[in-house]
Protein backbone atom coordinates (compact mmCIF):
# COMPACT_ATOMS: atom_id res chain seq x y z
CA UNK A 1 0.00 0.00 0.00
CA UNK A 2 2.89 1.95 -0.30
CA UNK A 3 1.75 5.85 -1.92
CA UNK A 4 -1.52 5.03 -0.69
CA UNK A 5 -1.78 6.97 2.62
CA UNK A 6 0.06 10.07 1.44
CA UNK A 7 -2.50 10.25 -1.55
CA UNK A 8 -5.55 10.36 0.83
CA UNK A 9 -3.46 13.18 2.64
CA UNK A 10 -3.01 15.51 -0.18
CA UNK A 11 -6.35 14.58 -1.40
CA UNK A 12 -7.79 15.67 2.57
CA UNK A 13 -5.65 18.56 2.41
CA UNK A 14 -7.06 19.54 -0.67
CA UNK A 15 -10.47 19.45 0.87
CA UNK A 16 -9.67 21.71 3.40
CA UNK A 17 -7.91 24.49 1.10
CA UNK A 18 -11.24 24.61 -0.75
CA UNK A 19 -14.14 24.27 1.91
CA UNK A 20 -16.93 25.79 -0.59
CA UNK A 21 -17.42 22.78 -2.82
CA UNK A 22 -20.82 22.11 -5.00
CA UNK A 23 -23.47 20.96 -2.77
CA UNK A 24 -25.92 17.82 -4.24
CA UNK A 25 -29.54 18.28 -5.10
CA UNK A 26 -31.58 18.13 -1.95
CA UNK A 27 -32.42 14.07 -0.88
CA UNK A 28 -35.31 12.66 -2.64
CA UNK A 29 -37.83 11.13 -0.23
CA UNK A 30 -37.28 7.63 0.92
CA UNK A 31 -38.18 5.11 -2.01
CA UNK A 32 -41.10 1.95 -0.98
CA UNK A 33 -39.08 -0.28 1.28
CA UNK A 34 -36.56 -2.40 -0.70
CA UNK A 35 -38.57 -5.82 0.90
CA UNK A 36 -41.53 -4.88 -0.73
CA UNK A 37 -39.96 -5.51 -4.13
CA UNK A 38 -40.11 -8.95 -6.07
CA UNK A 39 -36.61 -7.32 -7.88
CA UNK A 40 -34.67 -6.95 -4.49
CA UNK A 41 -34.79 -10.92 -3.57
CA UNK A 42 -34.26 -11.70 -7.06
CA UNK A 43 -31.62 -9.19 -7.43
CA UNK A 44 -29.72 -10.80 -4.10
CA UNK A 45 -30.23 -14.35 -4.31
CA UNK A 46 -29.14 -14.53 -8.23
CA UNK A 47 -25.97 -11.96 -7.40
CA UNK A 48 -24.88 -14.55 -4.47
CA UNK A 49 -25.40 -17.66 -7.27
CA UNK A 50 -23.17 -15.73 -9.90
CA UNK A 51 -20.74 -14.46 -7.59
CA UNK A 52 -20.00 -18.19 -6.15
CA UNK A 53 -18.86 -19.10 -9.09
CA UNK A 54 -14.56 -18.10 -8.53
CA UNK A 55 -14.41 -16.62 -11.95
CA UNK A 56 -16.90 -14.13 -11.19
CA UNK A 57 -15.37 -10.36 -12.57
CA UNK A 58 -17.14 -7.18 -12.61
CA UNK A 59 -20.93 -9.13 -12.51
CA UNK A 60 -23.97 -6.98 -13.67
CA UNK A 61 -27.61 -7.43 -14.72
CA UNK A 62 -30.69 -5.79 -14.21
CA UNK A 63 -32.71 -7.65 -11.97
CA UNK A 64 -36.17 -5.60 -13.17
CA UNK A 65 -35.71 -6.75 -16.38
CA UNK A 66 -35.05 -10.21 -15.70
CA UNK A 67 -37.88 -10.55 -12.80
CA UNK A 68 -40.70 -8.63 -15.39
CA UNK A 69 -39.78 -11.12 -18.09
CA UNK A 70 -39.90 -14.22 -15.65
CA UNK A 71 -43.24 -12.90 -14.76
CA UNK A 72 -44.64 -12.40 -18.14
CA UNK A 73 -43.66 -16.07 -18.51
CA UNK A 74 -45.82 -16.66 -15.59
CA UNK A 75 -48.56 -15.65 -17.19
CA UNK A 76 -48.65 -17.98 -19.36
CA UNK A 77 -47.98 -20.92 -17.36
CA UNK A 78 -49.65 -23.29 -14.58
CA UNK A 79 -48.89 -26.16 -12.17
CA UNK A 80 -45.44 -26.44 -11.07
CA UNK A 81 -44.23 -24.26 -13.77
CA UNK A 82 -46.08 -21.46 -12.56
CA UNK A 83 -45.59 -22.36 -8.54
CA UNK A 84 -42.22 -22.28 -9.52
CA UNK A 85 -41.39 -18.62 -10.67
CA UNK A 86 -44.08 -17.35 -8.49
CA UNK A 87 -41.38 -18.63 -5.55
CA UNK A 88 -38.81 -17.34 -7.32
CA UNK A 89 -40.50 -13.19 -8.00
CA UNK A 90 -42.01 -13.67 -3.88
CA UNK A 91 -41.16 -10.50 -1.91
CA UNK A 92 -39.50 -10.92 1.14
CA UNK A 93 -42.23 -8.90 3.30
CA UNK A 94 -44.92 -11.43 1.88
CA UNK A 95 -46.57 -8.51 0.31
CA UNK A 96 -49.82 -9.67 -1.46
CA UNK A 97 -49.62 -6.76 -3.98
CA UNK A 98 -50.07 -8.25 -7.51
CA UNK A 99 -46.17 -9.01 -8.16
CA UNK A 100 -47.05 -8.66 -12.31
CA UNK A 101 -48.62 -4.82 -11.52
CA UNK A 102 -46.07 -4.01 -8.98
CA UNK A 103 -43.20 -4.80 -11.95
CA UNK A 104 -45.52 -3.82 -14.77
CA UNK A 105 -45.46 -0.10 -12.82
CA UNK A 106 -41.71 0.03 -12.48
CA UNK A 107 -40.94 -1.04 -15.80
CA UNK A 108 -43.12 1.97 -17.07
CA UNK A 109 -41.23 4.56 -14.30
CA UNK A 110 -38.44 3.43 -15.54
CA UNK A 111 -39.02 4.08 -18.70
CA UNK A 112 -40.56 7.29 -18.44
CA UNK A 113 -37.68 8.72 -16.41
CA UNK A 114 -35.38 8.11 -19.45
CA UNK A 115 -33.44 10.91 -20.00
CA UNK A 116 -34.02 12.60 -16.79
CA UNK A 117 -31.71 10.57 -14.14
CA UNK A 118 -30.31 8.68 -16.57
CA UNK A 119 -29.76 7.54 -19.86
CA UNK A 120 -30.79 4.17 -20.92
CA UNK A 121 -30.89 1.58 -24.12
CA UNK A 122 -32.76 -1.23 -23.17
CA UNK A 123 -35.34 -4.14 -24.23
CA UNK A 124 -36.26 -7.32 -23.58
CA UNK A 125 -37.12 -10.30 -25.48
CA UNK A 126 -38.19 -14.04 -26.12
CA UNK A 127 -37.20 -15.92 -28.78
CA UNK A 128 -38.88 -19.21 -30.03
CA UNK A 129 -37.83 -22.13 -31.90
CA UNK A 130 -40.26 -23.80 -34.50
CA UNK A 131 -42.93 -22.71 -31.48
CA UNK A 132 -45.96 -20.60 -32.27
CA UNK A 133 -47.20 -17.59 -29.64
CA UNK A 134 -50.71 -17.19 -29.07
CA UNK A 135 -51.32 -13.19 -30.45
CA UNK A 136 -53.57 -12.10 -27.31
CA UNK A 137 -50.33 -13.59 -24.87
CA UNK A 138 -47.81 -11.58 -27.36
CA UNK A 139 -49.55 -8.25 -27.12
CA UNK A 140 -50.32 -9.10 -23.52
CA UNK A 141 -46.44 -9.25 -22.30
CA UNK A 142 -45.53 -6.61 -24.89
CA UNK A 143 -48.12 -3.98 -23.74
CA UNK A 144 -47.44 -5.05 -19.77
CA UNK A 145 -43.91 -6.00 -20.04
CA UNK A 146 -42.02 -4.63 -22.96
CA UNK A 147 -41.21 -7.96 -23.42
CA UNK A 148 -41.65 -8.56 -27.47
CA UNK A 149 -41.83 -12.02 -29.28
CA UNK A 150 -39.55 -12.54 -31.94
CA UNK A 151 -38.45 -16.13 -33.76
CA UNK A 152 -35.73 -17.63 -34.13
CA UNK A 153 -34.48 -18.78 -38.06
CA UNK A 154 -34.50 -22.18 -39.30
CA UNK A 155 -30.52 -22.32 -38.86
CA UNK A 156 -28.35 -24.37 -36.66
CA UNK A 157 -27.19 -23.36 -32.83
CA UNK A 158 -24.56 -20.95 -34.57
CA UNK A 159 -26.78 -19.57 -36.73
CA UNK A 160 -28.82 -19.08 -33.74
CA UNK A 161 -26.72 -17.56 -31.21
CA UNK A 162 -25.57 -15.27 -33.92
CA UNK A 163 -29.27 -13.54 -34.41
CA UNK A 164 -29.66 -13.38 -30.34
CA UNK A 165 -25.95 -11.47 -30.70
CA UNK A 166 -27.05 -9.27 -33.02
CA UNK A 167 -30.32 -8.23 -31.12
CA UNK A 168 -28.14 -7.53 -28.00
CA UNK A 169 -26.16 -5.28 -29.72
CA UNK A 170 -29.13 -2.97 -31.13
CA UNK A 171 -30.84 -3.04 -27.64
CA UNK A 172 -27.78 -1.73 -26.35
CA UNK A 173 -27.58 0.96 -29.08
CA UNK A 174 -25.05 -0.14 -31.06
CA UNK A 175 -22.96 -0.77 -28.17
CA UNK A 176 -20.81 -4.38 -28.60
CA UNK A 177 -21.56 -6.24 -25.20
CA UNK A 178 -19.06 -8.44 -23.45
CA UNK A 179 -18.66 -11.66 -24.66
CA UNK A 180 -21.37 -14.43 -24.22
CA UNK A 181 -19.36 -17.70 -23.34
CA UNK A 182 -22.75 -19.38 -23.99
CA UNK A 183 -23.85 -22.47 -26.64
CA UNK A 184 -27.48 -22.40 -26.81
CA UNK A 185 -29.05 -25.63 -28.41
CA UNK A 186 -32.80 -24.81 -28.88
CA UNK A 187 -34.79 -27.78 -29.67
CA UNK A 188 -38.96 -27.36 -31.50
CA UNK A 189 -40.84 -25.60 -28.96
CA UNK A 190 -38.36 -23.53 -26.76
CA UNK A 191 -37.53 -19.86 -25.97
CA UNK A 192 -34.87 -17.83 -25.41
CA UNK A 193 -35.28 -14.86 -22.64
CA UNK A 194 -33.34 -12.37 -23.23
CA UNK A 195 -32.49 -9.09 -21.83
CA UNK A 196 -30.31 -5.90 -22.59
CA UNK A 197 -29.70 -2.36 -20.71
CA UNK A 198 -27.15 -0.38 -21.17
CA UNK A 199 -26.84 2.99 -18.64
CA UNK A 200 -25.48 5.50 -18.27
CA UNK A 201 -26.46 8.25 -15.12
CA UNK A 202 -26.57 11.70 -15.36
CA UNK A 203 -24.63 13.18 -12.01
CA UNK A 204 -22.40 15.89 -10.74
CA UNK A 205 -18.86 14.24 -11.16
CA UNK A 206 -16.81 16.19 -13.56
CA UNK A 207 -13.66 16.13 -15.66
CA UNK A 208 -12.40 19.48 -13.65
CA UNK A 209 -12.06 17.11 -10.57
CA UNK A 210 -10.69 13.76 -11.04
CA UNK A 211 -6.89 12.29 -11.35
CA UNK A 212 -5.11 9.65 -11.96
CA UNK A 213 -4.74 7.12 -8.73
CA UNK A 214 -4.33 3.30 -7.96
CA UNK A 215 -7.39 1.36 -8.49
CA UNK A 216 -6.51 -1.83 -5.82
CA UNK A 217 -8.71 -4.55 -7.47
CA UNK A 218 -8.00 -8.21 -8.46
CA UNK A 219 -4.98 -6.24 -10.53
CA UNK A 220 -3.35 -2.82 -9.34
CA UNK A 221 -4.03 -0.89 -12.14
CA UNK A 222 -3.51 3.69 -12.83
CA UNK A 223 -6.77 4.47 -13.59
CA UNK A 224 -8.61 7.99 -13.22
CA UNK A 225 -10.11 8.60 -10.47
CA UNK A 226 -13.26 11.21 -10.20
CA UNK A 227 -13.97 13.47 -6.78
CA UNK A 228 -16.77 15.24 -5.29
CA UNK A 229 -17.70 16.68 -2.28
CA UNK A 230 -21.55 17.18 -0.92
CA UNK A 231 -23.86 15.96 1.16
CA UNK A 232 -25.27 12.41 0.56
CA UNK A 233 -26.80 9.57 2.37
CA UNK A 234 -24.49 7.91 4.19
CA UNK A 235 -23.90 5.14 6.93
CA UNK A 236 -20.78 3.11 8.25
CA UNK A 237 -21.32 -0.42 9.64
CA UNK A 238 -18.75 -0.87 11.66
CA UNK A 239 -19.31 -4.34 13.27
CA UNK A 240 -19.79 -5.32 9.60
CA UNK A 241 -16.86 -3.05 8.29
CA UNK A 242 -18.88 -1.53 5.10
CA UNK A 243 -19.83 2.07 4.34
CA UNK A 244 -22.90 2.42 2.86
CA UNK A 245 -23.62 5.64 0.05
CA UNK A 246 -27.05 6.54 -1.78
CA UNK A 247 -25.60 9.29 -4.58
CA UNK A 248 -28.57 10.70 -5.68
CA UNK A 249 -29.03 11.27 -9.91
CA UNK A 250 -30.35 14.28 -11.62
CA UNK A 251 -34.41 14.76 -11.78
CA UNK A 252 -33.94 12.37 -8.34
CA UNK A 253 -35.80 9.37 -10.26
CA UNK A 254 -32.77 7.53 -9.52
CA UNK A 255 -29.98 6.78 -7.12
CA UNK A 256 -26.80 4.70 -7.16
CA UNK A 257 -26.09 2.51 -3.62
CA UNK A 258 -22.25 1.78 -3.15
CA UNK A 259 -20.93 -0.47 -0.84
CA UNK A 260 -17.88 -0.42 -0.16
CA UNK A 261 -15.25 -2.78 2.52
CA UNK A 262 -13.68 -0.75 4.81
CA UNK A 263 -10.45 -1.96 4.02
CA UNK A 264 -8.63 -3.05 0.38
CA UNK A 265 -9.89 -6.81 0.13
CA UNK A 266 -12.24 -8.73 -2.31
CA UNK A 267 -15.68 -8.80 -2.40
CA UNK A 268 -16.21 -12.39 -1.11
CA UNK A 269 -16.79 -11.86 2.61
CA UNK A 270 -19.49 -8.66 1.61
CA UNK A 271 -20.93 -10.84 -1.21
CA UNK A 272 -21.77 -13.36 1.94
CA UNK A 273 -23.50 -11.16 3.94
CA UNK A 274 -26.09 -9.35 1.42
CA UNK A 275 -29.77 -9.90 2.08
CA UNK A 276 -32.41 -8.14 1.59
CA UNK A 277 -33.35 -7.25 4.86
CA UNK A 278 -29.71 -6.04 6.01
CA UNK A 279 -30.12 -4.13 2.50
CA UNK A 280 -33.07 -2.52 3.95
CA UNK A 281 -31.63 -1.69 7.25
CA UNK A 282 -28.55 -0.70 5.88
CA UNK A 283 -30.60 1.86 3.62
CA UNK A 284 -32.85 3.07 6.64
CA UNK A 285 -29.96 4.07 8.96
CA UNK A 286 -28.36 6.30 6.12
CA UNK A 287 -28.64 9.99 7.20
CA UNK A 288 -27.54 12.79 5.54
CA UNK A 289 -23.87 13.88 5.81
CA UNK A 290 -21.10 15.47 4.67
CA UNK A 291 -18.80 13.16 2.03
CA UNK A 292 -16.09 13.09 0.20
CA UNK A 293 -16.59 11.14 -2.97
CA UNK A 294 -14.13 9.06 -4.84
CA UNK A 295 -14.83 7.05 -7.37
CA UNK A 296 -12.92 5.19 -10.45
CA UNK A 297 -13.70 6.04 -13.75
CA UNK A 298 -15.06 2.68 -15.29
CA UNK A 299 -16.88 0.69 -17.94
CA UNK A 300 -19.10 -2.25 -16.27
CA UNK A 301 -20.01 -4.98 -18.76
CA UNK A 302 -21.40 -8.56 -18.40
CA UNK A 303 -23.19 -11.11 -20.75
CA UNK A 304 -24.93 -13.99 -18.85
CA UNK A 305 -25.99 -17.35 -19.62
CA UNK A 306 -28.65 -17.47 -16.34
CA UNK A 307 -29.60 -21.16 -16.73
CA UNK A 308 -27.69 -22.62 -13.88
CA UNK A 309 -28.40 -20.01 -11.33
CA UNK A 310 -31.94 -19.78 -11.98
CA UNK A 311 -32.22 -23.64 -11.75
CA UNK A 312 -29.70 -23.62 -8.78
CA UNK A 313 -32.70 -20.86 -6.96
CA UNK A 314 -35.98 -23.07 -7.93
CA UNK A 315 -36.31 -22.68 -11.41
CA UNK A 316 -36.27 -26.56 -12.21
CA UNK A 317 -39.07 -27.86 -14.33
CA UNK A 318 -39.20 -24.91 -16.96
CA UNK A 319 -36.55 -26.01 -18.54
CA UNK A 320 -37.79 -29.59 -19.09
CA UNK A 321 -39.54 -30.13 -22.15
CA UNK A 322 -41.49 -32.97 -20.81
CA UNK A 323 -41.84 -31.25 -17.09
CA UNK A 324 -42.46 -27.32 -18.45
CA UNK A 325 -46.08 -26.48 -18.63
CA UNK A 326 -46.69 -22.76 -21.03
CA UNK A 327 -50.16 -24.41 -22.23
CA UNK A 328 -51.58 -20.30 -21.49
CA UNK A 329 -48.52 -19.42 -24.01
CA UNK A 330 -49.70 -21.55 -27.07
CA UNK A 331 -51.83 -24.60 -27.96
CA UNK A 332 -50.22 -24.90 -31.47
CA UNK A 333 -46.84 -25.04 -30.83
CA UNK A 334 -44.55 -27.79 -32.99
CA UNK A 335 -42.61 -29.28 -29.97
CA UNK A 336 -44.03 -28.51 -25.87
CA UNK A 337 -43.19 -24.87 -25.23
CA UNK A 338 -40.36 -24.86 -22.38
CA UNK A 339 -37.07 -22.75 -21.63
CA UNK A 340 -34.42 -22.93 -23.27
CA UNK A 341 -31.98 -20.59 -22.70
CA UNK A 342 -32.28 -17.13 -20.52
CA UNK A 343 -29.42 -14.40 -21.79
CA UNK A 344 -28.41 -11.38 -19.99
CA UNK A 345 -26.54 -8.55 -21.62
CA UNK A 346 -25.79 -5.35 -19.06
CA UNK A 347 -23.22 -2.33 -19.36
CA UNK A 348 -23.13 0.59 -16.53
CA UNK A 349 -21.27 4.00 -17.27
CA UNK A 350 -19.22 5.29 -14.14
CA UNK A 351 -17.72 8.55 -16.18
CA UNK A 352 -18.03 12.39 -15.42
CA UNK A 353 -21.52 13.26 -17.05
CA UNK A 354 -22.96 16.55 -15.28
CA UNK A 355 -26.61 16.82 -15.14
CA UNK A 356 -28.96 19.23 -16.94
CA UNK A 357 -29.30 21.27 -13.57
CA UNK A 358 -25.52 21.64 -13.21
CA UNK A 359 -25.40 25.33 -12.99
CA UNK A 360 -27.98 25.72 -10.18
CA UNK A 361 -25.96 24.02 -7.50
CA UNK A 362 -25.54 26.25 -4.64
CA UNK A 363 -22.20 26.44 -2.74
CA UNK A 364 -21.53 24.69 0.83
CA UNK A 365 -18.84 24.26 3.51
CA UNK A 366 -18.32 20.67 3.26
CA UNK A 367 -14.90 20.85 5.94
CA UNK A 368 -14.38 17.64 8.10
CA UNK A 369 -16.13 15.28 5.30
CA UNK A 370 -16.26 11.87 5.90
CA UNK A 371 -14.27 9.98 3.32
CA UNK A 372 -15.80 7.42 0.78
CA UNK A 373 -12.33 6.66 -1.12
CA UNK A 374 -13.49 3.86 -3.41
CA UNK A 375 -9.96 2.78 -4.50
CA UNK A 376 -10.37 -0.88 -3.81
CA UNK A 377 -13.26 -2.94 -5.05
CA UNK A 378 -17.37 -2.33 -4.08
CA UNK A 379 -21.12 -3.23 -5.06
CA UNK A 380 -22.88 -1.10 -6.90
CA UNK A 381 -26.94 -0.69 -7.20
CA UNK A 382 -28.88 1.65 -9.34
CA UNK A 383 -32.36 1.94 -7.68
CA UNK A 384 -35.69 3.49 -9.12
CA UNK A 385 -36.67 6.19 -6.61
CA UNK A 386 -40.13 6.25 -7.39
CA UNK A 387 -40.92 2.81 -7.13
CA UNK A 388 -38.40 1.55 -5.21
CA UNK A 389 -37.40 -1.05 -7.78
CA UNK A 390 -34.00 -2.53 -8.33
CA UNK A 391 -32.51 -1.54 -11.87
CA UNK A 392 -29.14 -2.57 -11.63
CA UNK A 393 -26.53 -4.86 -9.37
CA UNK A 394 -22.89 -5.70 -9.74
CA UNK A 395 -19.77 -5.23 -8.28
CA UNK A 396 -16.91 -3.72 -9.60
CA UNK A 397 -13.48 -5.76 -8.47
CA UNK A 398 -11.33 -4.50 -11.10
CA UNK A 399 -10.89 -1.13 -13.75
CA UNK A 400 -8.90 -1.54 -17.00
CA UNK A 401 -5.89 0.49 -16.81
CA UNK A 402 -1.73 0.40 -16.88
CA UNK A 403 -1.34 -2.75 -14.82
CA UNK A 404 1.21 -2.47 -11.98
CA UNK A 405 0.75 -5.94 -10.41
CA UNK A 406 -1.91 -8.79 -9.07
CA UNK A 407 -3.12 -8.64 -5.79
CA UNK A 408 -6.31 -9.83 -4.78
Amino acid sequence: LEGVFPVLFHFLLKLTKTPQEKNTKQMSPSPPPLVNDPSWPLGVRLYQALRSDPGSVNTLFSPLLLASSLEALSEGSAGKTAEQIRELLKPSSGSKEAVGDLLSVALKSFVKANGTSFQVHTSSGVFTKQAAVGQAFAKKIQSRFRLQHWTLGKGDAKADLRQLREWAEAALGGKEGAPLEAEIKAKAGAMVLTNALHFKGLWELSEENADRRTFLGKKYTKVTMMHRSGRYRFHEDVDNMVQVLEVPLWGGRASLVLLLPFHVENLARLDKLLTPALLSKWLERTAVTRVALSLPKANISSSLCLQKQLTSLGLSDAWDQKAADFSGMSDKSKGKLHLGGALHWASLELGPTAGKEDADLEEENTERPKLFYADHPFIIFVRDDTTGALLLMGALDSVEGELLHDEL
